[in-house]
């Protein structure tokens, strides 16, 4: 997604916002969300389709892999939040797994839509209140 708020200033930065001295942010590794109940948060991001990689449902904390990232669930009493924010995930085709988060009996927040920055997408929010929009980009 592309951020309308920030600038750029030609011969002062490179493309990745650093000057070519400077250290660079690379990638994002991984977010780790809070929950209070690990194994109902494992069921819903596997019935989804999110790969598990560590932990699981009786674990204090779990990984599922994907493209290079993690999305990290770890026990946490003070779970679920408030609204704090979103993840987005890019996948290979938003309207299969809209219709798969149906078919598992899920509730998405939205169906599929075509934003005016550039992607395809649709919310869901966890069972501690942790909004996950699934996105692609429209190319």
């Amino acid at each position: 997604m592309i951020d309308p708020s920030a600038t750029y200033s030609p011969g002062t930065a490179t493309s990745t916002g650093s000057t070519p001295d400077e250290p660079r942010i690379e990638s994002l590794s991984a977010i780790t969300l809070a929950t209070s109940d690990m194994r109902q948060a494992v069921g819903f991001y596997r019935a989804l389709g999110f790969p598990l990689q560590f932990g699981g449902e009786d674990a204090a904390f779990t990984s599922f892999a994907f493209g290079g990232t993690f999305l990290n669930l770890i026990a946490d009493p003070r779970a679920p939040v408030n609204w704090w924010g979103r993840v987005i995930v890019y996948v290979s085709d938003v309207d299969a797994i809209y219709r798969k988060a149906l078919a598992t009996g899920l509730t998405p927040s939205l169906e599929p839509s075509d934003a005016p920055w550039g992607e395809r997408y649709f919310h869901i929010t966890d069972p501690d209140g942790h909004e996950i929009s699934f996105a692609k980009p429209l190319r």
